[in-house]
């Protein structure tokens, strides 16, 4: 492949549109807008992972069954990783409060002087 030599599964555009009962156009039209990314091979084929087939299937859903269009979608898929990010961002500050207040807590058997008492857990 061009972008980098990966092990991963990759599907051409033909098995990508069969697949779906789409138009191999239509899925050009998806690159064209921006909506998907497929890879290429050395002799410039469209290679699909199986990320790109869940993002095509959220964007079928999404046209097909919701009647969104194309716009609409591209909005969508962007807020959606906005929020996939802000989601490990938040899962990431937890952690770290987490640790920080493990290592503030007081020991056992010592008086606590926080308000909310903090139950320490044991270490492994």
């Amino acid at each position: 492949m061009a972008r980098g030599k990966r092990k991963t599964a990759a599907f051409m555009i033909s098995a990508v549109a069969e697949q779906y009962q789409i138009h191999p156009q239509t899925l050009r039209l998806y690159e064209r807008e921006g909506l998907l990314k497929p890879s290429r091979s050395d002799g410039n084929t469209r290679l699909y992972t199986v990320e790109d087939l869940e993002r095509l299937e959220i964007i079928l859903e999404l046209t097909r069954e919701l009647g969104v269009n194309l716009a609409g979608v591209e909005i969508i898929l962007n807020m959606r990783e906005k929020m996939a990010a802000m989601q490990k961002q938040i899962e990431q500050f937890v952690a770290t409060l987490n640790a920080e207040l493990f290592r503030l807590a007081p020991t056992a058997g010592q008086p606590s002087t926080t308000l909310i008492p903090v139950a320490r857990t044991q270490r492994k």
